[in-house]
């Protein structure tokens, strides 16, 4: 038989990424596939910087995390390309806690947002982010 977690253990476990990220995190959206994992260096072009909210995240619930209704948008994206995934920093931009994929809302990534196609100077806004931690 697997383990089984309650759903309180589920919910804390999710509660304590946003607190080992931090509360000055920063997001990027990049162009091609995700490295291997977070301690691999980063790769493809940034096309998107956000620096999320304080409290970026929702407190956790029946085992997800959902992110904050505050607005997750960069004003004036960093280049041009086309959204493949993301990288989730500390405050010093640089240190990786979590990667995922990027698509178009509705397209089923670990991160949506508005628009794929990214071009120099337009806004760019998630507008879907979950964290779930489930029972095996």
């Amino acid at each position: 038989m697997a383990i089984q977690l309650s759903v309180s253990v589920r919910n804390a476990r999710l509660d304590a990424i946003e607190s080992t990220v931090g509360t000055s995190a920063v997001l990027k959206i990049r162009t091609t596939s995700a490295p291997a994992d977070c301690a691999t260096a980063d790769a493809g072009t940034v096309l998107a910087t956000i620096a999320l909210p304080s409290d970026w995240m929702d407190a956790a619930a029946s085992g997800s995390k959902a992110k904050s209704a505050g607005a997750w948008t960069d004003a004036s994206a960093d280049a041009t390309g086309t959204a493949a995934h993301f990288r989730l920093y500390a405050s010093d931009g640089t240190t990786c806690h979590a990667q995922g994929t990027v698509t178009a809302t509705g397209g089923g990534g670990d991160m949506t947002v508005d628009n794929v196609s990214i071009a120099i100077g337009q806004t760019v806004t998630v507008t879907g982010f979950t964290f779930t931690d489930g029972n095996p």
